[in-house]
């Protein structure tokens, strides 16, 4: 793992990283991070590792929950290229969208493969991580993303054991994606866009169900596939805090 840059500003140290084809961002408090607990966050289809809503939400986690937060690229997002069979997707994606037909079919099989792709790259990530001296390999470990993230989350956290709690929603649902929900046992919130118009509450509610932990929550909200409220990620400072020991205020 290669540094790149540092910037500091309102108590967070941002320091970009390298490792290997993976582009990343490490976020920490500025008096020091030994013994936080490390969240890494995913982005959504189309955004990348410092997309606004991703940045603002890495600074709540650092300076109200204490953590150290770290986000990468997915594979042909940011500062990534994109292959030539990623294009087609994402072509094929646009079309479909400006013809008003369903997209879910192109989305599924292009995250599917993001998904094959990024996992690895997420594990290769963490063990670089655990081995930075303010990190180490004791530090309880998170997981949080919407959309895009969320099938990558998901089929990583179904093989991953160092992590101890999740966030997911959002997702285009298939078989392979219900398959690893069965196989995960942390403690899960999973969030639901209730006017989604691209993914039907029916599928959200069978993922749910398929989750095998036996601490799971379903927040739904009003909103479209996007519109997820601030409070979401207070509520969620909360839950992690509470599964990787931190003591935070309550959400309002």
């Amino acid at each position: 793992m290669h540094f790149t840059t540092q910037t500091s500003s309102n108590g967070v140290i941002e320091r970009d990283f390298v490792l290997g084809d993976i582009t990343g961002v490490l976020w920490a408090p500025e008096s020091g991070s030994e013994g936080a607990p490390l969240h890494l966050m995913g982005h959504g289809g189309g955004l990348h590792k410092k997309a606004q809503g991703l940045v603002a939400r890495a600074h709540y986690y650092v300076t109200t929950c204490g953590f150290t937060v770290a986000a990468i690229d997915a594979p042909g997002h940011g500062d990534r290229p994109r292959s030539a069979g990623d294009g087609k997707w994402v072509s094929a994606l646009l079309e479909a969208r400006a013809a008003g037909q369903p997209i879910g079919p192109i989305v599924i099989d292009y995250n599917s493969s993001l998904a094959e792709r990024a996992v690895p790259e997420w594990q290769a990530t963490l063990d670089a991580l655990q081995a930075l001296p303010e990190i180490g390999p004791d530090a309880p470990i998170g997981y949080s993303g919407m959309t895009l993230a969320s099938t990558i989350g998901l089929m990583w956290a179904a093989i991953e054991p160092r992590i101890s709690a999740a966030v997911f929603g959002g997702v285009f649902v298939y078989d392979a994606l219900t398959e690893a929900a069965r196989q995960i046992t942390i403690p899960v919130e999973f969030i639901l866009p209730w006017d989604d118009a691209e993914i039907d509450r029916e599928s959200g509610f069978a993922l749910f169900d398929a989750f095998a932990s036996k601490e799971k929550t379903l927040h739904a909200n009003p909103g479209g596939h996007h519109e997820v409220p601030w409070f979401e990620t207070e509520i969620s400072g909360h839950f992690f805090a509470r599964h990787l020991g931190r003591s935070v205020p309550s959400p309002a």
